[in-house]
């Protein structure tokens, strides 16, 4: 976990990259540590996508998702829960992946004070939790992940194991598209047990 990932290594395609980036490592350097964990579970909002946000086009809030690929894409869910996610296509094109859940690895003491709780298995299982624990807000908006600072993305130093698929979860439109990836044996993952088969 030395190194940021490269952009050059990321697929330039919305789909291989929430593929690619289960078993990767979300990096939060803060003034009481390192904070990390693997990624166990991603969703891909696609090139046209109705339920992306990227869809009615590039707009000062959305702007992040049409950077080139490797950039934070954060944004306040219904005004409760940030949610930290990753542009995924090439520049002027705005489609994204939404980082749905970790397995923390480093600063769990950090995590568990953000979060409230000492709950391992809950301190960023899903999406709002996820952000809560590392600390992202507005201020990581558009950040380049692919360089070292208070947030980036590192190589794991494990095998992504098996990958499942479902369809993707809260969302009304486009609801039928199997585009939520994580990975199989994750307790981590979050989401109905149902789609975690």
């Amino acid at each position: 976990m030395t190194s940021p990932l490269a952009r050059a290594e990321l697929p330039v395609d919305t789909v291989a990259l929430a593929r690619f980036l289960i078993g990767k490592v979300v990096v939060r350097e803060t003034p009481e540590g390192v904070v990390s964990g693997a990624i166990v579970e991603t969703e891909a909002y696609v090139v046209g996508d109705a339920a992306g946000h990227a869809f009615r086009g590039a707009t000062p809030r959305t702007r992040s998702l049409f950077l080139e690929p490797g950039h934070a894409y954060v944004y306040l869910n219904y005004g409760t829960s940030w949610m930290l996610n990753v542009s995924s296509e090439a520049a002027g094109t705005g489609a994204g992946v939404l980082i749905r859940a970790l397995q923390p690895l480093e600063g769990i003491a950090v995590m568990q004070r953000n979060r409230g709780t000492g709950r391992l298995r809950d301190l960023a299982r899903g999406p709002g939790r996820l952000a809560q624990a590392l600390g992202i807000q507005a201020w990581a908006d558009g950040l380049d992940l692919c360089r070292k600072g208070p947030l980036w993305l590192a190589h794991g130093d494990r095998e992504a194991g098996e990958i499942g698929q479902s369809l993707r979860i809260g969302i009304s439109k486009e609801a039928d598209r199997v585009l939520r990836f994580y990975r199989r044996d994750s307790p981590f993952v979050s989401g109905p047990r149902a789609l975690n088969t």
